[in-house]
């Protein structure tokens, strides 16, 4: 399946994706060898989800590419241009909720996917959970990343229990934003809109599935 024509909002995420390069380059020309591959590292990240989709019967939403575009952006900033330094600790923080909110939204993204592929249904209540926990845990496993670095190759990523904490409790807001907005769109659109929305925007019909899932009584309870 051909995805139709992106929004010219798309260009936005190629915009972002233009400044990690940048990043990229800068880092290398200055020396900064580490710098420049956790850069490079991070624009391939960018790439990551529209490549993850592109032989699926899925389009991505330009809108979660721009977001994983931003947060990844912000944290290669936060190093090659010392803004985690600079501006400590809001950076640091506003960098923790962007990425929660993105990590939020992909769990979304997931959830859809899950029901879109198999024959998993999932109530309101349980999308919003499982938002909750997989934001969590992605920032736990985040919070741990940083710990083995600091032990392992002696970086000062961590600042103290502190700073964990408080990052952990920014991960949770963002968290909590994420799966209120999910909640609100699930509420106020149908939920068979999200389905045809990720399967083929542009396709003015319904999936055959999702037209079975109208009619299947012992499904809409």
């Amino acid at each position: 399946m051909a995805c139709p024509d992106p929004s010219r909002g798309i260009y936005l995420t190629y915009f972002i994706q233009g400044l990690i390069l940048l990043s990229v380059a800068y880092s290398i020309t200055a020396g900064e060898y580490f710098l420049g591959l956790s850069a490079g590292v991070a624009f391939l990240l960018t790439m990551a989800p529209s490549l993850m989709t592109r032989n699926m019967r899925l389009c991505l939403p330009w809108e979660v590419n721009l977001l994983v575009a931003v947060s990844l952006y912000l944290h290669v900033m936060g190093h090659v241009g010392e803004y985690y330094i600079l501006f400590a600790p809001y950076y640091d923080k506003l960098t923790h909720l962007v990425s929660s909110i993105t990590v939020a939204f992909i769990a979304f993204f997931l959830a859809i996917l899950a029901e879109h592929q198999g024959d998993v249904r999932l109530t309101r209540s349980a999308v919003v959970v499982f938002i909750l926990v997989s934001t969590l845990a992605a920032g736990a496993v985040w919070e741990i990343y940083e710990f083995v670095a600091d032990q392992v190759f002696g970086t000062n990523l961590q600042h103290g229990n502190i700073d964990t904490m408080s990052d952990l409790i920014v991960d949770l807001i963002g968290a909590v934003i994420g799966a209120t907005l999910a909640a609100i769109a699930l509420a106020r659109a149908e939920r068979h809109r999200f389905i045809r929305l990720f399967a083929d925007p542009s396709s003015g019909t319904e999936p055959a599935d999702v037209v079975a899932d109208q009619v299947d009584p012992t499904r809409s309870r």
